[in-house]
């Protein structure tokens, strides 16, 4: 199950956020050098499978929250919820979203001494770097979570098992059906039995992820059900690779259908490795080290800024290398996250608003 850190601590959380945040770099830092290149290319296969492997990442940060938030046996006041949890993500979406907004600014030439309050008004206005939209989505879920406690505290586990049926259905497997091959029929009932999650509420699109986190680490899993977890995780990912292969060369061009973070075979593949991190990897010596807790302590921190040292790697004409795709976005990958975990690290020492920021 994982053997509990310092103050109560789960092992195996801290390196799944660990693991969670260098993937989402190398996301984003294999992303946007695969866009380049022609699809079938010794490079472009290369990325696509490094894409692959990284696109379980922002589910399993929204899992590691719902583990901890959704658990009714440990308490949740209203003023922890507001003052503690959404007034982070607000900070953290004015801070970061305002910096991004300077940014830009100073890369166009335009920074000056009146470029505050614009780019104030522009993060008011929702107008933000793209990866930010994590933000509201899960303060969004902060929002839920006391009905979602409500729903946990008193389901039993057939009634998880519905739910996760459902939500399989017609979030991650209709809207992708739809988009794949359309369908009038099958898009009617979706939207008239207001059983597609996304419908009014975005945030609800990711609620299966969340509640997964809480079930996942509260109910045992057997090892056949653990083997057979691990076997269709595998699947998902060969999926998500040669899947989107082969869309991409029927297109002509890079086709992310099966990249989204609400695909089925995404969604096999971050259940997978969150079970193999509690079972497999939770009672492991790296999994309790200090490196690991520290890494997890500012892993929300990297994540909010290490766009920033993307985008100065690409000034710098560092945004691809000059090595073959498959070590080059790894090591592009170490050059974002080092500076990233510097920055973190220094503003998660600054009293008062260090933790509101990283």
């Amino acid at each position: 199950m994982g053997s509990p850190n310092e103050g109560g601590r789960l092992a195996y959380a801290d390196l799944l956020r660990v693991a969670a945040m260098l993937a989402v770099i190398m996301n984003h830092a294999a992303a946007g050098w695969l866009e380049s290149l022609p699809v079938g290319a010794g490079d472009w296969h290369a990325l696509n499978v490094w894409d692959s492997l990284s696109r379980w990442a922002v589910p399993a940060f929204v899992m590691c929250s719902g583990m901890f938030l959704l658990d009714p046996k440990k308490e949740l006041s209203w003023s922890s919820l507001f003052f503690r949890h959404l007034l982070r993500i607000g900070a953290a979406l004015v801070v970061w979203g305002t910096v991004y907004q300077l940014f830009w600014a100073w890369r166009d030439g335009s920074l000056g001494l009146g470029s505050l309050l614009p780019a104030l008004r522009a993060v008011v206005l929702g107008r933000t770097e793209d990866h930010l939209w994590f933000l509201p989505m899960m303060a969004g879920l902060y929002l839920l979570t006391p009905v979602l406690r409500a729903f946990v505290r008193g389901a039993k586990r057939s009634d998880f098992h519905w739910f996760f049926l459902l939500y399989a259905l017609f979030m991650l497997c209709l809207p992708l059906f739809l988009r794949l091959r359309g369908s009038q029929t099958a898009a009617y009932y979706a939207d008239h039995m207001y059983l597609n999650f996304n419908v009014a509420f975005p945030p609800l699109a990711y609620v299966g992820y969340y509640v997964a986190g809480y079930y996942l680490k509260t109910y045992p899993l057997s090892r056949p059900v653990r083997l057979l977890l691990y076997a269709l995780g595998l699947a998902g990912l060969a999926a998500t690779a040669g899947g989107t292969f082969l869309l991409s060369r029927q297109a002509g061009g890079l086709d992310t259908a099966l990249y989204s973070n609400l695909s089925l075979n995404v969604a096999l593949t971050t259940v997978a490795l969150f079970v193999f991190f509690r079972y497999a990897l939770g009672a492991a010596r790296l999994a309790g080290s200090a490196l690991v807790r520290a890494l997890s302590e500012v892993s929300f921190g990297v994540y909010l800024c290490h766009i920033l040292f993307l985008h100065l790697l690409r000034i710098l004409g560092l945004g691809t290398l000059p090595l073959p795709a498959a070590a080059g976005a790894p090591l592009l990958t170490l050059l974002i996250l080092l500076p990233s975990f510097a920055l973190s690290w220094l503003l998660h020492k600054l009293p008062l608003v260090g933790r509101y920021i990283t």
